[in-house]
């Protein structure tokens, strides 16, 4: 069974059944013992879950996702609150500014509402530099391997060509938002190119609709503290008191 399988089976008995031991871990997913401990530890690092002596229980705080959608099934999520978050984005770039555009669907959401001023663009979506090109922008896109469930540019070359840059702004996306695990993204490898964005970004800006809190996937990319977060609207007000929020409807 694979770790991301593994993880999910984990997850799926212990919130079933609000709590699971160890040895009932071991015994439904034929694995043993050391393996599970090693499991519940990650997944309780992550806030999925709460790890007890001797077994889990539930954590009911937070949702945990393995998986990820494609470009397609996301296009057709919280259409319109992905289309105010992108619009806010988009006024806050000025002239002089060398931006750091992540690949995704809010994000590309923002390149029509773009105001014409002298600003220069780094993006590993590969479409999200195609249309920004169009609009007459000067554009730069980084080495890298292609994604092709996000239409992104990922891997070791990827982040060591960011590794080069001084952004002004940096607009990125988010698939999880969490107290326990802060922001998050499924991919490893996308998780590194993050990284190297918000540490070479003066401002960070975290897009991601009202579905995104209270929800944990695999990799921690940055701490809620390390940039404003703009949503559509926000339901646990406490995240304010960890994080700067915009809320634009």
């Amino acid at each position: 069974m694979l770790t991301e399988d593994r993880y999910s089976s984990i997850l799926e008995i212990v919130n079933r059944q609000g709590s699971a031991t160890l040895a009932e871990l071991c015994t439904m997913l034929d694995t043993s013992e050391s393996t599970i401990r090693r499991d519940l530890i990650y997944l309780d690092e992550k806030g999925a879950l709460i790890k007890v002596r001797g077994g889990a229980r539930s954590n009911t705080d937070s949702t945990f996702a393995m998986t990820e959608r494609n470009v397609d099934e996301k296009e057709k999520l919280f259409a319109e609150e992905k289309e105010a978050i992108a619009k806010y984005a988009a006024s806050l770039i000025e002239d002089g500014d060398f931006i750091y555009m992540d690949a995704g669907t809010t994000t590309e959401k923002m390149i029509p509402y773009i105001p014409k001023v002298d600003a220069t663009f780094v993006t590993n979506g590969f479409i999200h530099a195609k249309k920004l090109a169009l609009k007459g922008f000067k554009v730069f896109v980084p080495a890298g391997e292609v994604k092709g469930t996000t239409e992104a540019l990922v891997g070791a070359a990827c982040v060591l060509s960011l590794g080069e840059y001084n952004f002004t702004k940096s607009f990125l996306g988010v698939n999880g938002i969490s107290f326990n695990a802060g922001l998050t993204t499924p991919d490893k490898r996308e998780a590194e190119v993050k990284k190297a964005a918000v540490k070479h970004s003066r401002e960070v800006f975290f897009l991601a609709d009202h579905s995104k809190f209270d929800r944990i996937t695999a990799i921690t990319f940055a701490p809620l503290s390390e940039g404003k977060i703009i949503t559509d609207k926000l339901e646990n007000k406490k995240y304010q008191t960890e994080a700067s929020v915009k809320e634009v409807l």
